[in-house]
């Protein structure tokens, strides 16, 4: 039934007790600002940017579009990570829903304090500040009751619904502690490079009030995110593999994302001499437990990571909702032997 197109936003209007949520991706280790802003800065490189878009339920009949665009960079690190530096990042995001245009634009600012802590350890604490906006126009929705007695929609008769969507603005605060082990960084063995990072944050802190209709006030709920993730090459083959798992927890919902990732190296990159690097193609899968399923193919080279994931829905909702969600993420790391290497030695 038409009426569908409106659900989103009948959701808000009509006063339910669920607490105000955020969007989500699949593809999470390629939004590290999403997980923790204390991972903004611990990677390996100088500066990185990213581009994530996600389309959900393309056979729905409407547009669900989450787009986002990152950016990070390291001042005051040296090649080995082996002194206290900063690192800053900056993030958009807008996230449209439904025939409504419901939609949260998202701008944020992150500074981390990054600190070595043993060989190949790091501890990081990062915090975030922004502004979100939240607006719709409920005049574009339908109704079962503006349907006429001859199975016709007819735009002239009046809904009978009251209320519409208020544009507002707020503001975010947001906090996290990030731990990385980097176990290339103590050993040139090829074949037993590894990596493990853990790390727990809390997002909107501040509790922000959001105003969706004049009279009607609702607050966005605390979001704490814990995540692992081990990464190792498989000694004495070309292979590799990536293991994640990220819990996420807001206002009595909870989402659980698990991910495994095999890779396959098909250049070799200098080892000792770093002229060039390992590049690798990936298939695995992500799990949104009790929700989703979602294939995933993944390239890197030369700093470029590439990846694309299709959700198949296996909860309920796959009745409401034909067709999966297509997601694509695109980012570029500026290091020692990337494409378009710029190493500003001058923040070293």
């Amino acid at each position: 039934m038409i009426i569908r197109k409106s659900i989103p936003v009948l959701i808000l209007l009509t006063g339910l007790s669920a607490s105000a949520q955020d969007f989500h991706v699949t593809q999470i280790l390629q939004s590290p600002n999403l997980l923790n802003p204390g991972a903004v800065g611990v990677y390996d490189g100088w500066e990185r940017v990213a581009v994530q878009h996600r389309n959900q339920w393309l056979a729905g009949g409407t547009t669900y579009m989450t787009t986002g665009v990152t950016a990070d960079a390291n001042f005051f690190k040296d090649d080995r990570n082996s002194r206290a530096h900063l690192g800053a990042g900056i993030q958009f995001y807008n996230d449209i829903a439904g025939h409504s245009g419901y939609g949260l634009q998202t701008g944020s600012l992150i500074v981390s304090g990054i600190l070595p802590v043993g060989n190949g350890s790091q501890l990081s604490l990062g915090i975030q500040g922004g502004i979100g906006n939240r607006s719709g126009n409920t005049s574009r929705l339908i109704y079962d009751s503006q349907w006429n007695g001859n199975g016709d929609y007819d735009p002239a008769i009046t809904s009978g619904e009251t209320g519409s969507l208020s544009s507002f603005i707020y503001m975010d605060a947001s906090a996290g502690i990030f731990y990385q082990f980097d176990g290339e960084q103590s050993t040139f063995a090829r074949n037993y490079d590894m990596k493990f990072q853990a790390g727990f944050a809390g997002y909107h802190l501040n509790a922000p009030i959001l105003k969706y209709r004049t009279g009607s006030e609702e607050q966005l709920a605390r979001k704490y995110v814990a995540m692992v993730k081990y990464s190792m090459d498989i000694p004495d083959t070309k292979l590799a593999f990536d293991a994640q798992f990220v819990q996420f927890i807001q206002g009595g919902h909870y989402e659980s994302i698990l991910g495994l990732i095999l890779r396959r190296r098909f250049q070799d990159g200098g080892k000792i001499t770093g002229l060039n690097q390992d590049a690798f193609f990936g298939l695995g899968v992500y799990t949104r437990l009790k929700d989703a399923i979602a294939p995933t193919m993944q390239i890197d080279w030369r700093g470029f990571h590439f990846g694309v994931s299709y959700d198949i829905t296996l909860s309920a909702l796959r009745y409401g909702y034909k067709g999966g969600s297509l997601e694509l993420s695109l980012s570029y790391t500026n290091m020692n032997n990337a494409l378009f290497k710029t190493r500003r030695k001058g923040f070293r």
